[in-house]
């Protein structure tokens, strides 16, 4: 391989998280290209997180016609530089990046298994592995198979897109009507990560808490860099709002079960390298998949300083670029991630109240606040602030690490006492 100077990182979608990766790939000294795909709204395509507002991209590509002219196009971008690694950004990205780096011959995930971001596609694959999986069925227009299957499921149940993120789009149902409107309102229209008249699946509704599990693979190896308890709760008239993320012990017995069961998923979808961000559900008969996102870890990688924090210094985005380009860096990393080194958690900003901000009094308090390690939010002075139904309508995301505990829970307290007052905003 050539220098790392002469070397490019090329990444899908270089949203969210992704920019990050972007990010980081630039800061050890490589040169980054952005690729497009072309069903990408343009209000996804500007979602940048702000550790990459500033990056200078050697190029930038927009997907083409057909996978052989968008390599032409990356290839041509690249110059005179060699193109090292093809790898996800968004999730909108996951597919392109399997095509192409496949195409390309460079590290992949290859495209043995069709669409393997399907939501449908993953039941039926870890159901064929043996693990639990949820009931479902998926289609494209309403049926007898839609209409058997709503009359026979015990409600609520959930309806949601095949290819979406962030909760968008998903809706729990409670009656066999609400469920066919739904369904039939999906079909009609764009989600924000997804492509129009992907399909959509009614689900059973799972009980229990649900998880976050993340690894980073290479050649099949995952090694896990975190796992986390979701905090959602029904809220503003919507029934899955983030909260927040609460990092769990590696060797506490819920977190065991939860890796082993994420890692025989990634190995029945086929993700043998690059980063996944699992969710998973905590049932009575044990964990049950909800999604797996084959991607690195989105909320536009605040999480990054409580993780590095937590682990001693690693993160996903060290790992995936370690799993790609410095192997002997990736063998090191343990296998599930030690003991922490500090207590902290992430908070999402929950408005409940909309209006345009003439002031941000709550995020000068959160700065203030003994634990404070980071505040990111596309909000300020004159911003319309919306009402927080989903993780695209939050207020903000902030990271709380301490060495003490306590402190830790009582900035928490604050920060939930400001939002149900409304006093994060002056409207």
């Amino acid at each position: 391989m050539a220098k790392i100077s002469e070397c490019v990182v090329c990444v899908v979608d270089p949203i969210s998280t992704g920019g990050c990766l972007a990010a980081e790939a630039a800061s050890r000294g490589y040169q980054v290209v952005s690729l497009w795909t072309a069903d990408l709204t343009d209000d996804f395509r500007a979602h940048v997180p702000p550790a990459a507002k500033d990056l200078n991209y050697l190029a930038s590509v927009d997907e083409m016609e057909t996978l052989e002219e968008t390599a032409t196009a990356l290839q041509k971008a690249c110059g005179k530089f060699e193109l090292v690694m093809v790898v996800v950004g968004g999730e909108s990205g996951v597919t392109l990046a399997d095509e192409l780096s496949e195409h390309l011959g460079l590290r992949s995930n290859g495209t043995a298994i069709k669409n393997r971001r399907d939501k449908s596609v993953q039941q039926k694959l870890v159901k064929a592995a043996g693990l639990r999986s949820t009931r479902e069925c998926f289609g494209v227009s309403w049926g007898a198979d839609q209409q058997a299957f709503v009359d026979t499921e015990p409600k609520p149940l959930v309806v949601k897109p095949v290819e979406s993120c962030g909760s968008d789009g998903v809706k729990v149902c409670y009656s066999a009507q609400e469920a066919q409107q739904h369904f039939e309102l999906l079909m009609q229209s764009q989600t924000k990560c997804g492509v129009q008249g992907a399909g959509v699946i009614l689900q059973e509704f799972l009980k229990g808490n649900e998880y976050v599990v993340d690894h980073c693979s290479r050649n099949g190896v995952h090694k896990t860099t975190m796992v986390y308890e979701y905090d959602k709760r029904a809220v503003n008239g919507a029934p899955f709002v983030y909260f927040g993320m609460i990092p769990m012990q590696s060797d506490d017995p819920i977190a065991q079960e939860l890796i082993k069961y994420t890692r025989g998923v990634l190995d029945a979808l086929g993700l043998r390298n690059g980063p996944s961000h699992g969710e998973v559900m905590m049932t009575a008969d044990g964990p049950c998949l909800v999604e797996m996102n084959c991607r690195s870890h989105g909320w536009d990688g605040a999480w990054i300083p409580l993780a590095r924090k937590l682990t001693g210094g690693y993160t996903m985005v060290d790992a995936t670029l370690d799993a790609y380009l410095k192997p002997e860096a990736f063998e090191q990393l343990p296998d599930t991630y030690h003991e922490f080194t500090a207590a902290g958690l992430t908070v999402m900003l929950v408005s409940y109240e909309a209006g345009v901000a003439k002031g941000t009094p709550g995020f000068d308090a959160i700065r203030r606040l003994p634990s404070f390690v980071s505040l990111n939010s596309g909000l300020d002075v004159g911003s319309e602030v919306p009402v927080t139904i989903d993780l695209f309508s939050a207020a903000g995301t902030v990271v709380l690490a301490h060495q003490d505990p306590c402190i830790v829970q009582e900035d928490l307290r604050t920060i939930r006492e400001m939002e149900s007052t409304n006093s994060l905003f002056l409207f």
